[in-house]
């Protein structure tokens, strides 16, 4: 068992619960985040090991909250000067304010990951040689790899929360990820292709052969489809979304429009719709921070609230917010265990955990048939959202044209292009295989970054705007 965190400050648990209480007494809300973490990255690219890194880093953030004014203050020294100087700077945010301190957050028994330390095992000599067999094996398997690039990154991060209460929230958070991109060549033109697959757990399922080798195998696969694909066209067309990592795209149109603070300011696409019809019939969208080890998961937010299943949108009906602790306040709803913070130097904000379309009647097959002209979306790569707007662009890393209900060509440099709740109007079909993605993602808002998950099931969307470089 770990240390405790509070017992590495230079002065007793008392005195920490002094000082805090001081200085978030009279505000709304407020805690003491203390963060100890670990993390570890080898990226092993062009034949050689290129970056090998290992940090520890730890410190404490204390924040009160007082209407719609934060103050936070945080410091990587765990001593009574630094926590005395970070709790006069926060109580100038409650002069004036005559609060009554919130009823302390829904705690939780259970333990979605354990909390074995994944960077210890295997060792350092291991991985690295590991990274090198990736390389090995993908430069033999075709002569038209040109570059492999092979890397794992783990962290290890204890957290505990003190309430001005004295109540205390601890999670222990593991986080693993390996990632493969490869480089094809045919003659002056070169391709790439990528996977990646990690959650929160050891690296055991992810380092087993079969499971490293299907990663590779994927990340060939993709670049032999893109070394082969012609530009794709420019238009209108019915798209098919496959399921899994495409609900990227969902997360970036429509769950950061459903985030609490941006409700609240009344600055997103969806604000004060509550109730309304925003999707198509049939449409329903989750999040979920409950599923065991997945990456996005946590057993407790970065507030201290338990994390929790919230349907956003439910048959096309806006049922739902994701929510932290001020912004439900201030909008007379509950937390919903979204409340997270990139680190102990970042004050916590709504944010996604496991963000998804559940499935719905039609298989695949079904869906792709249903289509005459238009194009099948497998991957996509960067995109971005203007969340007032609701305005996206989305770029396919992997895509074919549907001609009379089959997949055909492969194409390149298509872009998605549309509007979030516009989108979800335009979703016909849905499918009846829902997946999450392997693990991957991560979502940057306001600076700060977090890892989250994404998902649906194959999605049919009409008459969507196509960017492509031919006509």
């Amino acid at each position: 068992m770990a240390a405790r965190l509070l017992d590495e400050f230079d002065i007793s648990e008392d005195a920490i619960r002094r000082i805090v209480g001081e200085a978030v007494g009279g505000a709304d809300d407020g805690e003491l985040f203390v963060e100890h973490r670990e993390g570890e990255s080898l990226v092993f690219d062009n034949g050689q090991l290129k970056t090998a890194n290992f940090n520890t880093d730890r410190g404490f953030g204390l924040r009160a909250v007082a209407g719609e004014a934060t103050g936070y203050a945080h410091s990587g020294e765990l001593s009574e000067a630094a926590l005395k100087r970070a709790a006069a700077a926060v109580a100038a945010v409650r002069h004036g304010h005559a609060g009554t301190l919130a009823d302390a957050p829904s705690g939780s028994n259970r333990a979605l990951y354990g909390d074995a330390n994944p960077i210890l095992e295997p060792g350092f000599e291991a991985k690295a040689k590991l990274l090198q067999e990736i390389d090995a094996w993908l430069r033999a398997r075709d002569p038209r790899v040109r570059q492999v690039t092979a890397a794992l990154a783990s962290s290890w991060q204890r957290v505990e929360i003190l309430r001005p209460d004295g109540r205390v929230a601890r999670d222990v958070r593991p986080l693993v990820r390996l990632s493969v991109s490869v480089v094809v060549g045919d003659g002056d033109r070169q391709e790439t292709g990528s996977y990646g697959m990690g959650g929160r757990k050891g690296f055991g399922d992810f380092l087993a052969e079969g499971a490293w080798q299907h990663a590779g195998e994927e990340a060939l696969r993709q670049a032999l489809v893109n070394l082969r694909a012609v530009p794709a066209p420019a238009g209108t067309f019915d798209i098919v979304l496959s399921s899994g990592w495409p609900g990227v795209m969902l997360h970036e149109a429509v769950g950061h429009g459903l985030e609490g603070d941006f409700n609240r300011k009344k600055t997103s696409a969806f604000s004060g719709l509550m109730g309304q019809q925003v999707a198509a019939r049939g449409v329903s969208v989750v999040d979920d921070g409950t599923i065991a080890e997945r990456r996005g998961s946590l057993t407790l937010d970065d507030e201290g609230t338990a994390s929790s299943r919230t349907v956003l949108i439910e048959d096309g009906r806006l049922t739902g917010y994701m929510q932290d602790r001020q912004n439900a306040r201030l909008m007379g709803m509950r937390p919903t265990g979204n409340g997270r913070r990139e680190s102990y130097a970042h004050a916590p904000m709504p944010r996604m955990t496991n963000t998804y379309m559940t499935e719905g009647p039609y298989t695949p097959e079904e869906i792709i048939a249903s289509v005459r002209n238009g194009i099948y979306a497998v991957s996509f790569g960067g995109g971005q959202v203007d969340i007032t707007s609701g305005k996206f662009v989305f770029a396919c890393t992997e895509a074919y044209m549907i001609e009379d209900g089959r997949v055909t060509q492969p194409i390149k440099g298509a872009m998605l292009i549309g509007n979030g709740p516009d989108a979800m109007h335009r979703v016909s079909m849905v499918g009846n295989d829902m997946k999450l993605d392997n693990g991957i993602g991560l979502c940057g808002k306001a600076g700060q970054s977090v890892p989250v998950g994404v998902g649906q099931p194959h999605l049919r969307m009409d008459r969507m705007t196509l960017g492509g470089t031919r006509t």
